[in-house]
Order: C-alpha cells, then structure tokens, then sequence
C-alpha cells in the first residue's frame, strides 16, 4: 500500500489589520487558530495622515497537516 501525499495548504491575505487578515484566511481554509501556523509578513501602515502611503497587512497561513 503506497502512502497517501498530503497536500500542504496555505494562503497569503491583506486586510486592513493583521487579525482581520488571519480571520479571513481561516475562513477560507474552513480551519482553526490551532489547525495553523501563521506569519506576518507585514504589518499595517496608516501612512502619513491615515492616508498617503498606507499599506495593508498581509499574513501567510498554512494549515499544519496531521498525521494518521
């Protein structure tokens, strides 16, 4: 009997904020905080005056695979 390949998941989001970013990722992985690992790669920036040169947040989430 062959192992079966698991496919690893992961998708990259910009929201507004870091945490707004990491909710809808988990959303569209149908996962949990604790079925994940997540990194920011960036930060939110308001920019000068809440308005020139703001940036969104933008977060990796990959959904750990689980061993059977």
């Amino acid at each position: 009997m062959s192992p079966k390949k698991q496919v690893l998941k992961e998708i990259e989001v910009e929201a507004k904020t870091a945490q707004e970013a990491i909710k809808i990722a988990l959303s569209k992985l149908g996962a949990t905080k604790s079925e994940v690992d997540v990194k920011v790669l960036r930060e939110e920036n308001k920019g000068l005056f809440r308005m020139q040169g703001s940036k969104l947040a933008k977060v990796k989430v990959i959904k750990k695979l689980h061993k059977k």
